[in-house]
């Protein structure tokens, strides 16, 4: 930490945006800001954005940040719990439970920062910010994957991942009284082939690869199957790859009708939706990514 004024700090509302295991760079961006005296006063956060930002706002950042980097490939299958129809492959609840158990829950209300979680509401295809309630409850609403993760059944709404609407929700904080804006944008321009890292080999051997296929193999099952054996792509493959390339050309528009200050890009090939077992590389990618972001607008800081 700086050990600079709270006085001689910039103000900073961090926006932080969805896209599954890219959305550990928000961990490694939040260092970068902390240490350069920058302080965060109000959050924003959409599905891993989300996640992130409400456990930094409830101060249990490095908690997170210890799990995310050393929990075990067959730990994070042992979270994902299958739901029969109803209208997701998994129902989520394993994963935000061992969070509450590990991080402990709070009211959002009771944050030391402000933090909104932003859902869409499949009835009104509208927004949903969740600013008061369970911290894990709002992040559940927000992290509903379509496809993925069962909708949420809230107050009449029926919530899915935020991402659909709005990928970086900057619109919450535009009442703030801060210095800069920041938003986190995890659709990024593509990364070059020889500029990704090949994790294929660690993943045969450790199983993280046939766990993904197995997650591939069961969504298939529901499938077409003639029709998917003639294609290249798996259905798992396709609504992946459709629902980030939706929330990266929504995001741009968003964007650029309201710029943050400092736009933060992670390109969304750095990793793979499902790729967390990479925290350790992606928070030290989102730590650098803050820097050079920085370095580009040094008239702002």
């Amino acid at each position: 930490m700086n050990k600079k004024s709270t006085k001689e700090k910039k103000s900073v509302s961090l926006v932080l945006g969805s896209g599954g295991a890219r959305g550990l760079a928000h961990i490694g961006v939040i260092k970068w800001l902390e240490e350069n005296n920058y302080d965060v006063q109000s959050i924003a956060g959409c599905s891993i954005g989300a996640m992130v930002g409400g456990v930094y706002a409830a101060g249990k950042l490095p908690d997170l940040e210890e799990w995310m980097c050393s929990i075990t490939k067959m730990d994070m299958a042992n979270l994902l719990d299958i739901s029969w129809g109803s209208g997701g492959i998994f129902k989520g609840d394993k994963v935000i439970d061992t969070l509450k158990d590990l991080i402990g829950d709070t009211q959002i209300q009771n944050l030391d920062i402000p933090f909104t979680a932003v859902a869409a509401d499949m009835i009104t295809q509208k927004e949903v910010w969740i600013n008061k309630g369970s911290v894990f409850d709002a992040i559940r609403a927000s992290i509903s994957l379509p496809l993925f993760f069962t909708p949420v059944k809230s107050k009449g709404k029926l919530l899915i991942d935020g991402g659909v609407l709005n990928p970086v929700p900057i619109a919450p904080t535009f009442n703030d009284q801060t210095d800069l804006t920041i938003a986190v944008n995890l659709g990024g321009p593509l990364l070059k082939k020889n500029e990704t890292k090949s994790d294929s080999k660690d993943e045969e051997k450790n199983g993280w690869g046939k766990f993904q296929q197995n997650i591939k193999d069961f969504i298939d099952k529901y499938s077409d199957s003639d029709e998917t054996k003639e294609k290249d792509w798996s259905m798992y493959e396709v609504a992946d790859r459709a629902f980030d390339t939706m929330q990266s050309s929504i995001a741009r528009m968003k964007i650029a009708t309201y710029p943050p200050d400092v736009e933060i890009k992670i390109a969304r090939n750095a990793c793979g939706t499902l790729d967390f077992d990479r925290a350790s590389h992606m928070i030290d990618l989102g730590y650098q990514r803050a820097k050079e972001a920085f370095d580009a607008n040094h008239k702002v800081v």
